[in-house]
């Protein structure tokens, strides 16, 4: 009995050290695209007072797509892509080498421009095809199949709607991901500075997108690279640039 006590008492312990992220405010608006909105939500953890605010672009399947365009010249920012490409919403992408290359999985229009890698810190695939949205496990892949866009990156944030384990809770920067649920909706977002783990249990645990309970979630390249943009109904953008140039963007666009 005195070995379980203890036991209830470290987790409790633990789980206290860690604090619980709350919302603090929220808010939503319709986009220029039906089916696209923007929320977004302010957060505080209870044990240190720290703040994070997450922009989501959500959407529903049914009524937008994902792409992923490239940047090979490294000649745009994400709000002039945005616009030449005529997209409602869209997020930095995927990690890149010193080199400019892409590393992991791309597909873009349909097309293999890199191939599947096996490596430690790029545990998930977000893909869009003609049966929706996904995100899926590196190892749930299957090459077989025809995909109109599709990028590895990672680390998984959230699996079945519990936070992924063992994530770094030392590093705090700018965050983006992709979410989605059990139906048929998704989300890109952009998170202020937090880290791996404080990411992964907001997007489980706080409810931040309301309705839209989170099933997965995946990290995209973070820190000086993250950036997000949605265009409003209103016509005018909300728009949070990369602080450095990025090899892709992830972009919604009306179906």
């Amino acid at each position: 009995m005195r070995k379980f006590s203890a036991a209830l008492l470290f987790l409790f312990l633990a789980t206290a050290a860690r604090g619980e992220w709350k919302i603090v405010s929220a808010q939503s608006e319709p986009s220029a695209a039906p089916g696209l909105e923007h929320r977004q939500v302010v957060l505080e953890n209870s044990e240190d007072g720290n703040r994070a605010t997450i922009d989501l672009a959500l959407f529903s399947a049914k009524s937008c797509a994902l792409r992923v365009i490239d940047n090979a010249d490294g000649a745009s920012n994400l709000a002039e892509t945005m616009l030449r490409e005529k997209c409602v919403a869209g997020v930095n992408g995927g990690y890149f080498d010193t080199n400019f290359a892409p590393i992991g999985l791309r597909i873009l229009s349909g097309k293999v421009l890199v191939p599947l890698i096996r490596a430690r810190l790029l545990t998930g695939i977000l893909t869009s095809s003609s049966r929706g949205i996904q995100i899926v496990r590196v190892g749930e892949f299957s090459r077989g199949q025809r995909l109109d866009a599709a990028i590895e990156c990672g680390p998984c944030l959230v699996d079945l709607a519990l936070p992924v384990r063992g994530l770094d809770g030392t590093r705090s920067a700018r965050r983006t991901f992709a979410a989605i649920d059990r139906h048929d909706r998704a989300a890109l977002g952009f998170c202020t500075d937090v880290s791996l783990a404080e990411l992964g249990r907001i997007l489980s645990t706080a409810a931040p997108a309301g309705d839209f309970k989170i099933w997965r979630a995946l990290n995209f390249d973070g820190g000086s690279s993250s950036a997000f943009w949605l265009k409003r109904k209103d016509g005018a953008a909300i728009s949070i640039s990369e602080q450095k140039t990025v090899r892709d963007f992830v972009v919604v666009v009306p179906k």
